[in-house]
Protein backbone atom coordinates (compact mmCIF):
# COMPACT_ATOMS: atom_id res chain seq x y z
CA UNK A 1 0.00 0.00 0.00
CA UNK A 2 3.00 2.29 0.99
CA UNK A 3 4.49 1.84 -2.72
CA UNK A 4 1.37 2.11 -4.35
CA UNK A 5 1.01 5.66 -2.33
CA UNK A 6 4.51 7.05 -3.68
CA UNK A 7 3.27 5.76 -7.11
CA UNK A 8 0.11 7.88 -6.68
CA UNK A 9 1.34 10.93 -5.19
CA UNK A 10 4.67 11.07 -7.96
CA UNK A 11 1.87 10.84 -10.44
CA UNK A 12 -0.18 13.59 -8.61
CA UNK A 13 3.15 16.04 -8.01
CA UNK A 14 3.90 15.79 -11.66
CA UNK A 15 0.94 16.77 -13.11
CA UNK A 16 0.46 19.76 -10.79
CA UNK A 17 3.91 20.88 -11.55
CA UNK A 18 3.37 20.34 -15.14
CA UNK A 19 0.81 22.87 -14.79
CA UNK A 20 2.74 24.89 -12.42
CA UNK A 21 6.23 24.65 -14.33
CA UNK A 22 5.47 24.18 -17.85
CA UNK A 23 8.99 23.19 -19.53
CA UNK A 24 10.88 22.80 -16.22
CA UNK A 25 8.24 19.89 -15.11
CA UNK A 26 11.51 17.58 -16.05
CA UNK A 27 13.90 19.14 -14.14
CA UNK A 28 14.70 18.20 -10.20
CA UNK A 29 12.44 20.47 -8.21
CA UNK A 30 16.01 20.11 -5.76
CA UNK A 31 17.89 22.40 -7.54
CA UNK A 32 17.77 25.75 -6.99
CA UNK A 33 18.44 27.29 -10.24
CA UNK A 34 15.14 25.01 -11.37
CA UNK A 35 13.39 27.68 -8.40
CA UNK A 36 15.78 31.12 -9.09
CA UNK A 37 14.29 30.83 -12.84
CA UNK A 38 10.46 29.83 -11.97
CA UNK A 39 10.65 33.29 -9.35
CA UNK A 40 12.01 35.56 -12.51
CA UNK A 41 9.21 34.75 -14.84
CA UNK A 42 6.55 36.88 -14.88
CA UNK A 43 3.34 35.99 -13.64
CA UNK A 44 0.29 36.18 -15.97
CA UNK A 45 -2.38 36.53 -13.69
CA UNK A 46 -0.33 39.99 -12.02
CA UNK A 47 -0.55 38.33 -8.37
CA UNK A 48 2.24 39.44 -6.40
CA UNK A 49 2.52 35.73 -4.66
CA UNK A 50 2.08 32.00 -5.87
CA UNK A 51 1.12 29.35 -3.88
CA UNK A 52 1.93 25.78 -4.47
CA UNK A 53 -0.77 23.42 -2.97
CA UNK A 54 -2.88 25.94 -1.68
CA UNK A 55 -2.53 29.86 0.73
CA UNK A 56 -3.24 30.87 4.01
CA UNK A 57 -6.42 31.06 3.57
CA UNK A 58 -7.30 27.70 3.35
CA UNK A 59 -5.37 26.14 6.64
CA UNK A 60 -6.09 29.44 8.94
CA UNK A 61 -8.99 26.97 10.76
CA UNK A 62 -5.81 24.26 11.78
CA UNK A 63 -3.04 27.20 11.96
CA UNK A 64 -5.13 29.72 14.64
CA UNK A 65 -6.05 27.42 17.47
CA UNK A 66 -2.40 25.44 17.41
CA UNK A 67 -0.81 29.94 17.34
CA UNK A 68 -3.77 30.51 20.00
CA UNK A 69 -2.67 27.52 22.36
CA UNK A 70 0.93 28.06 22.29
CA UNK A 71 0.75 32.23 22.57
CA UNK A 72 2.69 33.85 25.44
CA UNK A 73 3.41 37.24 26.55
CA UNK A 74 5.79 37.58 23.43
CA UNK A 75 5.03 37.10 19.36
CA UNK A 76 5.29 33.67 18.69
CA UNK A 77 7.93 32.67 16.51
CA UNK A 78 6.88 31.04 13.04
CA UNK A 79 9.49 29.53 10.64
CA UNK A 80 8.46 28.73 6.94
CA UNK A 81 10.97 26.63 5.47
CA UNK A 82 11.03 26.91 1.53
CA UNK A 83 8.29 29.70 1.67
CA UNK A 84 9.16 30.64 -2.15
CA UNK A 85 6.53 33.13 -2.98
CA UNK A 86 3.96 31.72 -1.58
CA UNK A 87 0.82 34.22 0.89
CA UNK A 88 1.47 31.92 3.86
CA UNK A 89 4.34 34.24 5.29
CA UNK A 90 2.77 37.61 4.05
CA UNK A 91 -1.15 36.56 5.22
CA UNK A 92 -0.10 34.86 8.83
CA UNK A 93 1.80 38.68 8.99
CA UNK A 94 -1.73 40.77 7.80
CA UNK A 95 -4.08 38.18 8.92
CA UNK A 96 -3.43 36.56 12.10
CA UNK A 97 -5.09 38.00 15.27
CA UNK A 98 -1.93 37.38 17.68
CA UNK A 99 1.69 38.17 17.61
CA UNK A 100 3.76 36.44 15.74
CA UNK A 101 7.35 36.60 14.83
CA UNK A 102 7.45 35.28 11.48
CA UNK A 103 11.06 34.26 9.05
CA UNK A 104 10.17 32.80 6.05
CA UNK A 105 13.50 31.38 4.30
CA UNK A 106 14.51 29.90 0.98
CA UNK A 107 17.72 29.17 -0.79
CA UNK A 108 16.28 30.92 -3.73
CA UNK A 109 17.63 34.30 -3.62
CA UNK A 110 15.21 35.53 -6.02
CA UNK A 111 12.09 34.39 -4.49
CA UNK A 112 14.11 35.94 -1.07
CA UNK A 113 14.36 39.40 -2.70
CA UNK A 114 10.96 38.91 -4.48
CA UNK A 115 9.36 38.96 -0.96
CA UNK A 116 11.42 41.88 0.51
CA UNK A 117 10.20 44.00 -1.75
CA UNK A 118 6.71 43.09 -1.06
CA UNK A 119 7.43 43.17 2.44
CA UNK A 120 9.09 46.77 2.08
CA UNK A 121 6.32 47.81 -0.48
CA UNK A 122 9.02 48.82 -3.18
CA UNK A 123 7.89 49.26 -6.90
CA UNK A 124 4.67 50.53 -6.73
CA UNK A 125 3.56 48.22 -4.26
CA UNK A 126 1.83 49.32 -0.67
CA UNK A 127 4.07 48.46 2.43
CA UNK A 128 2.83 45.16 3.86
CA UNK A 129 1.02 45.98 7.71
CA UNK A 130 0.51 43.79 10.49
CA UNK A 131 -2.53 42.39 11.82
CA UNK A 132 -1.52 42.79 15.43
CA UNK A 133 1.27 46.02 16.17
CA UNK A 134 3.67 43.38 18.02
CA UNK A 135 3.57 41.59 14.39
CA UNK A 136 7.07 41.28 12.65
CA UNK A 137 7.75 39.50 9.18
CA UNK A 138 11.35 38.52 7.70
CA UNK A 139 12.37 36.74 5.03
CA UNK A 140 16.37 35.42 4.76
CA UNK A 141 18.27 33.64 2.15
CA UNK A 142 19.05 29.87 3.33
CA UNK A 143 19.03 26.40 2.62
CA UNK A 144 16.56 24.61 4.79
CA UNK A 145 18.61 21.54 5.23
CA UNK A 146 21.62 24.31 6.98
CA UNK A 147 19.41 26.97 9.03
CA UNK A 148 22.11 27.35 11.20
CA UNK A 149 22.74 30.56 9.87
CA UNK A 150 19.19 31.83 10.92
CA UNK A 151 17.79 29.84 13.37
CA UNK A 152 19.57 28.14 16.41
CA UNK A 153 18.26 25.30 18.01
CA UNK A 154 14.98 25.29 19.81
CA UNK A 155 14.17 28.90 18.71
CA UNK A 156 10.53 28.63 16.92
CA UNK A 157 7.14 27.22 18.37
CA UNK A 158 5.78 26.40 14.52
CA UNK A 159 7.95 25.07 11.73
CA UNK A 160 6.05 25.28 8.85
CA UNK A 161 6.68 23.24 5.31
CA UNK A 162 4.22 23.09 2.50
CA UNK A 163 6.02 21.28 -0.22
CA UNK A 164 9.36 21.78 0.72
CA UNK A 165 9.61 17.93 2.07
CA UNK A 166 7.93 17.08 -1.26
CA UNK A 167 10.48 19.22 -3.42
CA UNK A 168 13.99 17.98 -1.48
CA UNK A 169 13.15 14.16 -1.67
CA UNK A 170 13.12 14.08 -5.36
CA UNK A 171 16.78 14.54 -4.86
CA UNK A 172 16.53 11.50 -2.52
CA UNK A 173 15.16 10.87 0.96
CA UNK A 174 18.63 11.65 2.65
CA UNK A 175 18.22 15.29 1.70
CA UNK A 176 14.38 15.24 2.89
CA UNK A 177 15.73 13.79 6.04
CA UNK A 178 18.43 16.12 6.46
CA UNK A 179 15.65 18.79 6.21
CA UNK A 180 13.32 16.76 9.13
CA UNK A 181 16.32 16.90 10.81
CA UNK A 182 16.75 20.70 10.79
CA UNK A 183 13.43 21.69 11.05
CA UNK A 184 12.93 19.62 14.27
CA UNK A 185 16.56 21.07 15.73
CA UNK A 186 15.11 24.71 16.06
CA UNK A 187 11.66 23.47 17.35
CA UNK A 188 11.54 24.88 20.94
CA UNK A 189 10.39 22.21 23.40
CA UNK A 190 6.70 21.54 22.79
CA UNK A 191 6.94 22.74 19.39
CA UNK A 192 5.08 21.42 16.34
CA UNK A 193 5.98 21.26 12.77
CA UNK A 194 4.00 20.89 10.23
CA UNK A 195 4.41 19.48 6.78
CA UNK A 196 1.88 20.30 4.30
CA UNK A 197 1.51 17.77 1.05
CA UNK A 198 -0.80 15.82 -0.90
CA UNK A 199 1.36 12.61 -0.22
CA UNK A 200 -0.79 9.79 1.07
CA UNK A 201 0.16 8.61 4.28
CA UNK A 202 0.31 5.37 4.31
CA UNK A 203 3.86 6.75 2.41
CA UNK A 204 4.77 9.99 4.61
CA UNK A 205 3.89 8.62 7.91
CA UNK A 206 6.66 5.87 8.12
CA UNK A 207 9.13 8.75 6.74
CA UNK A 208 8.01 11.10 9.56
CA UNK A 209 8.09 7.94 12.30
CA UNK A 210 11.29 6.76 11.30
CA UNK A 211 13.05 10.18 10.68
CA UNK A 212 11.29 12.21 14.40
CA UNK A 213 11.67 9.73 16.95
CA UNK A 214 11.17 10.90 20.51
CA UNK A 215 7.98 13.26 18.52
CA UNK A 216 4.42 12.65 18.45
CA UNK A 217 3.79 12.35 14.68
CA UNK A 218 -0.28 12.64 13.78
CA UNK A 219 -2.25 13.25 10.47
CA UNK A 220 -5.09 15.54 9.86
CA UNK A 221 -6.86 15.23 6.28
CA UNK A 222 -7.67 19.07 5.00
CA UNK A 223 -10.66 19.97 3.28
CA UNK A 224 -9.47 19.20 -0.77
CA UNK A 225 -8.85 22.23 -2.53
CA UNK A 226 -9.16 22.52 -6.58
CA UNK A 227 -10.28 18.69 -6.23
CA UNK A 228 -7.23 17.37 -4.81
CA UNK A 229 -7.19 16.18 -1.13
CA UNK A 230 -4.49 17.25 0.99
CA UNK A 231 -2.72 16.37 4.03
CA UNK A 232 -1.34 18.31 7.85
CA UNK A 233 1.35 16.47 8.92
CA UNK A 234 1.55 17.22 12.67
CA UNK A 235 5.09 16.55 14.33
CA UNK A 236 5.04 17.45 18.21
CA UNK A 237 8.21 18.06 19.97
CA UNK A 238 8.65 16.52 23.78
CA UNK A 239 7.97 19.69 26.40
Amino acid sequence: MAALGRLLHVATLAAGMRRTLGSLAGSCLADRHVWDRLHSQARRDGLPTYDWFFGYEQVQYLLLPLLKEALASRPLRVLDVGCGTSSLCTDLYTKCPYPVDVLGVDFSPVAVAHMNRLLEGVEGQTPLCPAHPASCLHFKQADAQALGSVAPSGSFQLVLDKGTWDAVARGGLPAAYQLLSECLRVLSPGGTLIQFSDEDPDARLPCLEQGSQGCTVTVQELDPFRGLTYFAYLVQSSP
